[in-house]
């Protein structure tokens, strides 16, 4: 009677409803979902497994303590697993810094006057000598033809008086004048050459002069700056232009005295600038060291006879000092660094397609490609674990996203059979529940 009116009772019947469900409802399985970039199944602890763990997706410990469950599969992307192969690696110094023409030359007045002609503007590309600007020269130009006539008198009286000089010798030998007068026609012959070298000298600096009303281009390039207008009044030593020639661009960086052995010169040296990827050479060394920045001076050029590459662009490059072909090289992503041990290892995937350790021995590493030079512990046609795709340990199972699925597309993972699709469904319970 009393259980009757007890079992009448709301709350009762609640309590009893749990204890029932609770003690019939246990489940061999986890029934969580598969995760859409990588689904893992528990079970015993491997054998040999990693001492890392990871919270297992039903709530579990996965670093192996009482009562944890440890992941032995994983499902990983197709860009994930990379195939070991043999290729070509380069080591290097990297440098940086600012690309700069290899010659600029600034055009300046060399007398003072007014100009009456100005050629050329910014960007205009000019050759060796082309006239640029032009003085007023109407000065310069009547002392110069002064100074070519003085030159022809000189020449004349030069010539007359080493006629008298040659026939004065001649009656002296044959006893018709005095020795007096042989001497006085030397002294003059002797004089005429002096004022034709003076009257030279004269010709060729009145020509400077007249030259210097021109202003020619010292070297072949672009215009960069124009600072003067026709008809301005220009003071001597002016800047006038600025020409710049680009069809080499260099680069001087500083590179690390401990590095200065493994830099020669031609050397092979790759720069990324202005969006492009170029290879230069290098042109010049240093022969000292800074002793404040304890590093030396570099110098590599780039061609550019296009001249598509602007002059004070930013570059970044590597001066290659070693190169090394059949190599075995692997994404510099898939090295792991194990605590406790120096030696580094990846995760290799055996013939089984479970994970293992392999301690591997890196060469070169080059840090702008992500590559890095196994020397010993891979083969080429291994397959390894690249990228960060969670916790991973020796023994898991892989399963690679695209192979083996099911006439629906269905990814089975071993140990889920009774997976479909995204859900799950428990042994006994009917579909759609």
């Amino acid at each position: 009677m009393q259980i009757a009116t007890l079992l009448r009772s709301p709350a009762a019947l609640v309590a009893a409803s749990i204890l029932i469900a609770s003690g019939c409802s246990k489940d061999p399985g986890d029934g969580s979902p598969a995760s859409a970039a990588a689904a893992t199944t528990k079970g015993a602890r491997p054998a040999g497994g990693s001492g890392t763990g990871a919270a297992s997706p039903a709530g579990g410990d996965a670093s192996g303590g009482p009562g944890a469950r440890r992941a032995t599969s994983i499902i990983l992307a197709a860009s994930d697993v990379k195939t070991v192969e043999r290729g070509t690696i380069e080591a290097g110094v990297q440098i940086s810094g600012d690309l700069k023409a290899i010659e600029e030359a600034v055009v300046r007045a060399r007398l003072e006057g007014d100009l009456v002609g100005v050629y050329a503007r910014e960007g205009d590309h000019v050759t060796q000598g082309q006239l640029l600007a032009r003085f007023e020269d109407s000065e310069q130009e009547s002392n110069r033809t002064s100074a070519v006539a003085d030159r022809e008198a000189a020449q004349s009286d030069l010539e007359t008086a080493k006629w008298n000089a040659d026939q004065s010798e001649e009656l002296f030998k044959a006893g018709a004048i005095a020795e007096r007068d042989l001497r006085t026609a030397q002294q003059t012959y002797a004089a005429a050459r002096a004022k034709l070298a003076a009257a030279d000298a004269r010709v060729r600096a009145t020509t400077s002069l007249l030259t210097d009303t021109r202003a020619l281009a010292p070297t072949t390039g672009v215009v960069a700056k124009r600072n003067v207008e026709n008809g301005e009044h220009v003071a001597r030593g002016a800047d006038m232009f600025t020409v710049v020639r680009s069809n080499v661009i260099e680069l001087a960086a500083a590179v690390p005295a401990r590095q200065a052995g493994e830099i020669r010169i031609g050397q092979r040296v790759h720069f990324a600038a202005g969006g492009r990827d170029l290879d230069g050479r290098v042109a010049r060394i240093s022969p000292t060291i800074d002793p404040t920045s304890r590093s030396i001076t570099v110098y590599a050029q780039v061609p550019n006879a296009d001249g598509t590459l602007m002059g004070n662009s930013f570059a970044t490059g590597r001066i290659v000092s070693r190169t090394v072909d059949d190599a075995i090289v692997i994404s510099s992503a898939a090295l792991h660094q194990a605590q406790g041990n120096d030696k580094p290892f990846v995760y290799r995937l055996d013939a089984s397609d479970a994970l293992e350790r392999a301690p591997v021995s890196v060469g070169i590493v080059d840090e702008t490609q992500a590559i890095a030079e196994i020397v010993e512990g891979l083969n080429a046609g291994d397959r390894i674990v690249v990228g960060n795709v969670g916790t991973l340990g020796t023994g898991m199972k892989v399963t690679i996203a695209g192979e083996g699925e099911g006439p629906s597309g269905t990814r089975r993972v071993p140990g889920e059979a009774g997976r479909e699709g995204t859900g799950t469904r428990r042994p006994g319970t009917p579909p759609g529940r």
